[in-house]
């Protein structure tokens, strides 16, 4: 069934020095999500934001806050973001070893949030395969994690396509899929007729001079390609 593209902006491309009035404006514009990119300067090459921002952020804010750990250890920071307000937790396949994907995923659930697991670009899709059938959201990054502002990865649609079929075949057709990295008013149509249901948008809406009209620029887009897609 057809369901209208989410958005979710990403913060690392706000203005920190006023967030919360940034954080107000994409409320306002229609946002569903709003991402929080939390890096540890180890698992990729940045350092960013963490527990006590988003202690702060969670209360003030109406929207999903949507926690993507780009960290090593995420089985021991998953619970200090699950405190600090987090309502769906996204962790990379890549920092977790057999059999710690699973407990991941669990833990979220137990917690009572939404559980995510993210790919890096050259992660083989199937990486997905043992969380997939109970995953309520998976994560295709169309850029190297680490940095805002880099462009999209040309070929990231046919992976979004893979994973929405690995969801079917699984049964768990209500699983959403995001994407990540470069999308704005010409990407996102890509994306959005492989399957993608959320789309992380930071330099597309935070640098624009009207954000609200390019959330609402994003997402007509990705729709209008969406529903051309499903008729076709």
């Amino acid at each position: 069934m057809y369901q209208p593209v989410k958005i979710a902006p990403s913060i690392l491309s706000a203005d920190f020095m006023r967030l919360a009035a940034d954080i107000a404006v994409i409320e306002e514009g229609g946002a569903n999500f709003v991402h929080i990119d939390v890096m540890d300067g180890h698992f990729v090459p940045n350092l960013t934001m963490g527990v006590p921002l988003l202690k702060q952020l969670a209360p003030a804010t109406d929207l999903v806050c949507d926690v993507h750990l780009m960290i090593d250890n995420p089985l021991v920071q998953i619970p200090w973001f699950i405190d600090a307000g987090a309502d769906l937790v996204n962790v990379h396949v890549e920092a977790l070893a057999d059999g710690e994907l699973q407990r991941a995923v669990a833990m979220v659930h137990e917690a009572g949030c939404l559980a995510a697991a993210a790919l890096k670009p050259k992660t083989p899709v199937a990486a997905l395969a043992p969380v997939i059938a109970d995953l309520d959201m998976a994560l295709v990054m169309s850029v190297e994690p680490g940095f805002s502002g880099q462009s999209y990865i040309v070929g990231t649609e046919a992976r979004v396509a893979e994973a929405a079929a690995m969801a079917r075949a699984a049964g768990n057709e209500a699983m959403l899929i995001q994407v990540d990295g470069g999308i704005g008013p010409a990407t996102a149509p890509l994306v959005a007729a492989a399957g993608a249901d959320v789309l992380v948008c930071g330099n597309a809406v935070f640098k624009a001079e009207d954000p609200a009209a390019a959330i609402a620029e994003v997402r007509a887009a990705a729709d209008k390609a969406r529903l051309a897609a499903l008729a076709a």
